[in-house]
């Protein structure tokens, strides 16, 4: 789904920045131009990166000190 129509950003490519490292919404606007034009589309990016993010947080493998 696109999220950001001036830069045809998707949810796709805002999940994959994620994967890439991006934790902020700063990084993801340098990355992808996200919300850098109108910035209609800058609550729902922010909330598909949190949303990556935190499941990223979430499918890592918990390490535990023998």
């Amino acid at each position: 789904m696109y999220i950001c129509l001036c830069n045809a950003v998707t949810d796709h490519d805002i999940r994959r920045a994620a994967a890439d490292g991006v934790q902020t919404f700063a990084e993801l606007q340098a990355r992808t131009g996200c919300s850098d034009c109108c910035g209609c589309c800058e609550t729902e990016a922010r909330a598909t990166l949190d949303e990556a993010i935190a499941k990223i947080a979430f499918d890592l493998p918990i390490l535990v000190a023998a």
